[in-house]
């Protein structure tokens, strides 16, 4: 069993892009090899800025390689929450954000030629409880009236022709949610920010930044320092102390993810006929979906602890038993993955982006990064240039940090997590 992420593994090798020396200076310095970051240094390298991207390890080796690879749009709040917190306008400007990001990573596969099994596979929202359909069915009209979102109510029976499991009892069909091999699409993205001019300097993390009085940054690295007149933090949940400030307004969370042996395509079709991403609807769930190569890959919070060796095999051990309590049939699977990586939650539970203190930034994406992270990269590049209306998380701000004395370690996790499984139990 390899304890590293399916994504990485079985996309193309990446070159190594370390040992470089670093310019004297620059026109925009991004900190951070992830979604974030390569979407950033892509397209503002593409607006003709000179771009020096570091990362402390190579491109892809946090969230952006270690997800569940869905790229759906929605966003972590309901439709509801959104209008009642920002107002009928701004919750549909935000809403229309997280379906235009799907859009744009399947524009910026066609336009760089990366083949990464994009295909708008669906995504079903999964009723745990009977119950909740009735709200699937408030979500699907809100979606409908005010959003402009064409969503589908599946009852139990129906949904067995999308799902050979008799677990769930019902689901939310969104037609445009998109699958991807999320390896190739960072591999991919990588090549395509160098081609448009970007320089990616790995294994050489940012230690320190100094704003200078006429404008500017020195952004101080492991193996140099250089000048920037503008510099990027896209480190989200890899946010290290040499940013407390965001450190602070994060919450870290371990997520963890399982992929079985090859099942064939036969018996994988047996599991989902017609390869939907799943994902259960409730605080502490699963998300769910076949691989390009016919294997299972099952995720989820499992045991809200930090991601290490010894924890990711724990956490499998849960994944494994969940799995097999909704797919008894996969009972003797062989598990041939296991890995976990840290999830940036901001306390509001919406993404994050702006400037502060002259560092742009662009984190908290709650899950759904993928889209987000690359939306938001081309957002924080347009903000660069003088296009502040780009930013659809402009003017929110990050929320007070309500627990005092909070310095991004969150101790608390295993009392929310139970809370959570409690009210999942309940409700």
């Amino acid at each position: 069993m390899k304890q590293i992420p399916y994504w990485m593994d079985t996309a193309p090798a990446l070159p190594d892009r370390s040992g470089k020396d670093l310019p004297d200076e620059a026109d925009v310095v991004v900190i951070g090899g992830g979604l974030t970051g390569l979407s950033t240094a892509y397209h503002a390298a593409r607006k003709g800025a000179r771009v020096v991207l570091v990362e402390k390890d190579q491109v892809g080796s946090g969230a952006s390689g270690r997800n569940g690879s869905h790229c759906n749009p929605g966003i972590t709040i309901s439709p509801a929450q959104a209008r009642q917190r920002y107002g009928q306008e701004r919750a549909r400007e935000l809403y229309d954000a997280f379906r235009v990001a799907v859009d744009l990573v399947e524009e910026i596969a066609v336009r760089e030629k990366i083949d990464c099994d994009f295909h708008r596979a669906g995504r079903l929202g999964l009723a745990c409880k009977p119950k909740h359909l009735e709200g699937m069915h408030a979500k699907q009209r809100d979606l409908a009236e005010n959003f402009g979102h064409e969503t589908v109510v599946l009852s139990k029976s129906e949904l067995r022709a999308e799902l050979g499991s008799d677990y769930y009892h019902g689901a939310l069909l969104d037609p445009l949610g998109a699958a991807l091999h999320v390896g190739k699409f960072v591999v991919g993205l990588a090549d395509a920010a160098e081609r448009a001019g970007a320089e990616i300097h790995e294994r050489n993390a940012a230690t320190g930044l100094t704003r200078l009085p006429g404008g500017g940054f020195v952004v101080e690295t492991m193996h140099g320092t250089i000048r920037a007149k503008q510099v990027m933090a896209a480190t989200d949940a890899y946010t290290d102390q040499s940013m407390p400030w965001f450190r602070k307004r994060l919450i870290n969370v371990g997520s963890f993810i399982i992929v079985t042996e090859p099942l064939g395509e036969a018996r994988a079709k047996e599991l989902i006929p017609n390869g939907r991403l799943l994902v259960a609807h409730k605080n502490v769930g699963n998300y769910i979906r076949l691989t390009p190569d016919n294997r299972l890959a099952f995720g989820g919070r499992a045991r809200f602890a930090p991601s290490n060796p010894a924890s990711d095999v724990k956490s499998g051990d849960i994944l494994k038993r969940e799995m097999t309590e909704i797919f008894p049939q996969l009972a003797g699977v062989r598990i041939d993955y296991v890995w976990g990586g840290m999830v940036g939650f901001s306390w509001d539970r919406i993404p994050h982006a702006g400037e502060v203190n002259g560092l742009y930034y662009s984190m908290g994406y709650c899950g759904h990064g993928v889209q987000m992270a690359t939306y938001m990269g081309r957002a924080v590049a347009e903000m660069m240039d003088g296009n502040p209306e780009a930013n659809p998380m402009r003017g929110f701000g990050f929320p007070k940090v309500p627990v005092p004395f909070y310095n991004g370690t969150p101790w608390f996790l295993p009392f929310g997590g139970a809370y959570y499984k409690a009210k999942d139990r309940l409700l």
